[in-house]
């Protein structure tokens, strides 16, 4: 029995570390959980839903995932939560903002390296792509735009591993923000074929926050979150 006991022990101790390692590699700042969601305060987000997703099957189905909606609504909350769990099933994770992605592989083109970061990126069982639309994608006329780079990559998975998205910005404004609206849809073209897709109309938590903090001090502030249609620019 005590045999038993130490094997165990040192069986959980090895795949405590694993998961850790996993989650280190993935790219996720943080560790969000479904269970941790205020649940309360979107009231209008279907929780039995969101929790199917939470299941992964989608990823083992190598089904796209697309979480649209305005700021704060915890749309990046749900897809890093998705994130470690999978973690925790022991599956090859990424993580990166848009904006950041787009960057990496601008740097490959630079330095050589883009054949390397493409792969990189291609090959874990669910890479997540979070907050579309914010930040600036293109940085220099000698740069592809980023539609032609994240549409070689999505390409390169389509079918084969399972991507998640969330957006700030409306699908049909895409193109504007990618640079290029013939392959932003085919982008779309190929995420939407076997997506999930998921829409959270509701407040934002962060301006719920600051209210609360404001209201303490006697003041009150307005409503200002922007358009997400004026504000997808290129």
């Amino acid at each position: 029995m005590l045999l038993e006991r130490v094997l165990g022990a040192e069986a959980a101790y090895k795949l405590e570390r694993r998961i850790e390692w996993r989650f280190k590699k993935s790219g996720l700042p943080e560790r969000k959980t479904l269970e941790a969601f205020e649940w309360a305060f979107q009231p209008n987000l279907d929780k039995a839903f969101v929790m199917e997703l939470g299941t992964l099957d989608f990823v083992r189905r190598k089904e796209d995932v697309v979480i649209t909606g305005a700021w704060g609504t915890g749309k990046s909350h749900i897809i890093k939560a998705l994130g470690l769990r999978a973690c925790l099933q022991q599956m090859a994770v990424r993580y990166a903002r848009g904006v950041d992605l787009v960057a990496d592989l601008h740097a490959g083109l630079a330095d050589a390296t883009y054949p390397q970061r493409l792969r990189r990126w291609a090959v874990p069982d669910l890479l997540i792509i979070d907050d579309i639309g914010l930040g600036q994608v293109k940085q220099r006329e000698d740069e592809p735009t980023a539609a032609h780079t994240l549409f070689n990559l999505i390409d390169r998975r389509h079918g084969h591993a399972s991507t998640a998205f969330t957006s700030n910005i409306k699908l049909s404004a895409w193109g504007r923000y990618l640079g290029d609206a013939t392959l932003a849809g085919a982008i779309l073209d190929r995420v939407t074929m076997h997506a999930i897709r998921l829409d959270i109309n509701g407040p934002s938590w962060r301006q719920h926050v600051a209210n609360e903090r404001a209201k303490k001090r006697g003041a009150k502030l307005p409503d200002d979150r922007p358009d997400p249609e004026v504000d997808a620019q290129p």
